[in-house]
């Protein structure tokens, strides 16, 4: 694409590669250039925490709050209650009210890491859609909103048709999904002026109908941006790790570990990652990301510890980046391992190592966990672990023990 863009933000995402589409490059261009633009990412609260698959719209976010806009976090209270049928096989679950506002809590805990809220005019605020889906009434809505609605356009959108193509089953209620998030920008332009939608590329039919809605009720001008669905270079989901998902949440995921996910980066995406997760220069992640051979562990290094002291902060990403040493470099325990306390209850005459390594999070069953037993992919205090049967008691855990599955995943178990 040529379109060379008058706007700091438009600059950055182009530049940092988080541009996948735009509605109207030139008439969003102006906007941007005119004055503060309040734009919003919607976040449905299906589970307590953000994993890093949201990282790179929240660091959209932050980029517009720095550019000098007004970013609005959207918490899908009223839309969780119905569940996005996109590219999806089957219905989430639905949550009721308590689980909802448990979710949104502690995932305003990340947001508030990334954005500055307030009551200024680029202070961002969190709003939930709750407010105006709830006291929605079903005939004033179906004869003002849902009559500018074409059943046969919605049928054709990617996310419904290849369900639909599947022969899955598609609820009314998810089938509705998409007129509400249109209706989310509606309301947003008509409360507090919203002029952007943005999204992963996936939400790209749901952002065009908001536009259409809003421009056929309100004769208003808006605009949608999509960033690019990210994987890694070997074709996985970004986030998605053997270990499951990789939570923001401090206390799902340790900055230890969400230091460590960042270290494993494959060389071929550091550069890509240095400047869509980090606030460096971008010619800075373009040398950093050319490194070769051993170098390109110290830029790895860098982007793990840039991204950690975003979310926890540099005392979290020093500590971190200390421990990996101490178990990689020294072979020693570390301070800031992941680590399982048991109680005296717990142990009892003993526990299985099994156990020990499913509840240390190290593998998900105790199937998983004698697999890799048998795959000599276990050990312990850094000794080949080769025995399924090893019955553990509090004789050996004088003091902590240290449980290894593969080089680069490891845990500590103490008795508390």
């Amino acid at each position: 694409m040529t379109y060379h863009p008058k706007s700091e933000f438009m600059n950055v995402m182009m530049q940092r590669g988080f541009l996948a589409d735009c509605t109207d490059y030139q008439g969003l261009d102006e906007a941007l250039s005119k004055g503060v633009v309040p734009a919003y990412i919607g976040y449905d609260a299906t589970a307590k925490s953000l994993h890093v698959g949201h990282l790179m719209n929240i660091m959209v976010l932050r980029w517009l709050q720095k550019c000098g806009h007004k970013p609005i976090t959207l918490m899908g209270g009223g839309t969780t209650k119905v569940g996005d049928p996109s590219f999806r096989a089957d219905e989430r679950p639905l949550l009721d009210d308590a689980a909802i506002a448990d979710n949104i809590a502690g995932m305003q805990k990340v947001f508030a890491q990334y954005l500055t809220y307030g009551d200024g005019p680029k202070d961002a605020i969190m709003l939930n859609n709750a407010e105006w889906l709830d006291g929605l009434n079903y005939l004033s809505f179906l004869r003002d909103i849902g009559r500018h609605f074409s059943v046969n356009r919605m049928l054709s959108f990617e996310s419904v048709k290849s369900r639909l193509d599947r022969e899955q089953s598609l609820s009314f209620l998810e089938f509705n999904y998409m007129i509400l998030q249109a209706y989310d920008f509606l309301e947003l332009n008509r409360r507090y002026g919203c002029l952007l939608q943005m999204g992963g590329s996936d939400q790209w039919g749901n952002i065009v109908n908001g536009i259409d809605l809003t421009r056929r009720v309100l004769d208003q001008e808006i605009y949608g941006m999509t960033t690019p669905l990210l994987t890694t270079s070997d074709g996985r989901k970004m986030g998605k790790s053997q270990g499951g998902a990789i939570w923001l949440n401090g206390d799902m995921l340790s900055p230890y570990e969400f230091w460590q996910f960042w270290r494993n980066t494959t060389d071929a995406d550091t550069g890509k990652f240095l400047k869509l997760f980090t606030e460096l220069p971008v010619e800075e992640c373009e040398r950093l990301g050319a490194l070769e051979g051993s170098e390109i562990n110290a830029a790895k290094i860098i982007l793990a510890n840039e991204v950690t002291t975003l979310l926890h902060g540099a005392e979290a990403a020093q500590a971190a980046e200390a421990t990996a040493r101490e178990v990689f470099e020294k072979g020693g325990v570390g301070d800031d391992l992941p680590t399982l306390t048991l109680t005296d209850d717990e142990l009892g005459d003993g526990i299985s190592i099994v156990q020990l390594i499913v509840k240390s999070g190290l593998a998900k069953s105790g199937k998983e966990a004698k697999r890799l037993i048998a795959e000599n992919g276990a050990r312990l205090n850094d000794e080949p672990l080769t025995d399924a049967g090893l019955m553990v008691d509090a004789s050996q855990l004088a003091k902590p023990i240290k449980l290894s599955a593969g080089k680069k995943r490891h845990a500590l178990v103490q008795l508390g």
